[in-house]
């Protein structure tokens, strides 16, 4: 099955998009990788843990 993911326009300060690039090199990660991971990250702990112990890696590839 095709994983369907949905393309968005994102404006982000130059300052923002440096440290993320940063942060995404530091993490061996491309910046559409690290954004991925961090929104996933954040939905999680918000959600209060929804995927249980062992969650889908979304975004955590190169």
């Amino acid at each position: 099955m095709k994983d369907d993911k949905k393309q968005i326009p994102l404006r982000l300060s130059s300052t923002l998009y440096g440290e993320l690039m940063r942060w995404a090199e530091e993490d061996f990660r491309s910046l559409n990788g690290q954004i991925e991971y961090l929104l996933t990250a954040c939905v999680r702990k918000r959600r209060g843990g929804i995927y249980g112990k062992n969650p889908p890696d979304e975004g955590g590839e190169n």
